[in-house]
């Protein structure tokens, strides 16, 4: 079966399907012509389903939402929205077939305190018109390199393979995903014990990312640019980390520098990579799980199994509102459930599996990738025994203030001990997302980090 084939078997799948060996060639232009007339531009299906449970897209929400303040606050674009029903353990089996496995075994551990509130399907995901031409002017040209590892021909794309064929393929359009041009947020992060106590690290998170970078020779592998700068609590502010991470980590793995204010020094982090402990998270995700997955695919074979409808969550604008205290959301075991949005929406099922020799804690993972956004929405991880260990979830929503796709927190439960770490939430913060900030010069470098912990 012949690569042109292999998508158009794939494009019609809502089962799981098996792409055996990655056919690295470029989509055709009879292909790329979908793209904006039966496919959205980034390679959804415009058309909605069979039973109408998900709709047609439309073109997403592409005006600012009334309530909206640029990096303070965004509005709720769908305030008068009520659950149409509720998931929980008593009837999971009835939704089953919509489920994952990671949300199951939420729904049967958490019996008393745990359920899903699903509502009406809203395809809210846009991307800037910029944004589009650059993806349809790509997608003849981007091709996996070095054995899947790197790309070559993304140019400014930020989705090189609307129209993936290999797992590697939809893995790369997550990690390239539009999340806009800079972005600068003051978020936590919370590890919750298993009593619901917990103690907020607040973090300043500042990212350039690649249609920004100047077009220099040095910057041809350079994907973006990101800096954490811990400010609370007192024992841990000060310490600041520099990640600059490529398109090809054959050519050059990711580069790491951290500032520690303890010792007053910058040095080479080569850690900050695949399962060695994130920052400033007591051991409760890797440095991997950050944005769901980042980093290096190459400890994984990958696998696109298709596409499947599940219940997911979407457009968390409730949960993102600033009328939530932390306590308000985080509870003993999860989430406040009554602050979470669920909703039906078509996803690519990746699946990852640890090659021989290669060394993780996660011998599996499985990847739900929103077909509107490209945005990792579960995962569902696997510990070396085989055994269901983490679950995660990305709680995304529509930035309408700059017509991003992006996660308001994303979740880590940990299914063997209880706790759950949770990323991104800061409704008792000052600043919410700035799209807009400009970066002055030198500011992602080694040098500068010492400046930026004071």
């Amino acid at each position: 079966m012949n690569h042109k084939a292999i998508r158009r078997l794939l494009a019609g799948v809502l089962a799981a399907s098996v792409v055996a060996s990655p056919a690295f060639a470029r989509i055709t232009a009879e292909e790329a012509a979908r793209l904006g007339a039966d496919l959205t531009p980034v390679g959804a299906e415009k058309a909605g389903n069979a039973d109408g449970t998900i709709p047609a897209w439309d073109g997403g929400i592409t005006a600012m939402v009334p309530g909206t303040i640029p990096g303070k606050a965004e509005g709720n674009p769908f305030p008068d929205d009520k659950p149409l029903f509720r998931i929980d353990a008593s009837n999971l089996d009835r939704y089953a077939a919509k489920l994952t496995p990671g949300q199951v075994a939420m729904l049967r551990r958490f019996p008393d305190s745990y359920f899903m509130n699903v509502y009406p399907t809203r395809r809210s995901a846009a991307l800037p018109v910029e944004v589009y031409a650059r993806i349809k002017a790509q997608a003849t040209k981007a091709t996996l390199v070095d054995d899947g590892n790197g790309i070559e021909g993304l140019g400014l794309s930020t989705v090189p393979f609307p129209i993936p064929a290999t797992g590697q393929e939809a893995i790369w359009n997550h990690l390239v995903r539009y999340r806009g041009r800079t972005l600068n947020r003051i978020m936590t992060q919370s590890v919750v014990q298993r009593s619901g106590s917990f103690l907020p690290v607040v973090i300043n998170d500042l990212f350039a990312f690649k249609p920004v970078l100047p077009e220099t020779p040095e910057n041809a592998n350079n994907l973006f640019f990101a800096i954490q700068n811990v400010l609370a609590p007192q024992r841990l502010a000060g310490t600041v980390l520099l990640v600059v991470d490529k398109i090809n980590v054959v050519k050059e793995p990711r580069q790491s520098w951290v500032y520690n204010a303890g010792q007053r020094r910058v040095l080479r982090a080569p850690e900050v990579a695949y399962d060695n402990p994130g920052t400033a998270a007591d051991g409760a995700r890797t440095t991997d799980n950050y944005d769901m997955f980042n980093g290096a695919i190459d400890r994984y074979d990958w696998t696109l199994k298709g596409k499947a409808e599940i219940y997911v969550p979407y457009n968390a604008n409730r949960l993102d509102s600033r009328d939530n205290s932390y306590a308000d959301i985080l509870k003993p075991g999860h989430m406040n459930p009554e602050l979470l949005r669920y909703e039906l929406h078509r996803v690519w099922v990746v699946e990852a599996t640890l090659k021989p020799g290669s060394r993780h804690i996660y011998s599996k993972r499985v990847f739900y990738l929103d077909e509107d956004s490209w945005s990792a929405l579960a995962v569902d991880h696997y510990d070396g025994r085989g055994d269901l260990w983490r679950v995660a979830e990305g709680h995304l929503m529509q930035f309408s203030q700059a017509t991003v796709p992006f996660y308001t927190t994303e979740v880590l439960y940990d299914l063997q001990n209880d706790r759950y770490l949770t990323l991104g939430l800061n409704n008792e913060e000052s600043l919410d997302i700035d799209f807009t900030w400009q970066p002055p010069e030198g500011y992602f470098t080694p040098g500068n980090l010492r400046r930026i912990a004071k």
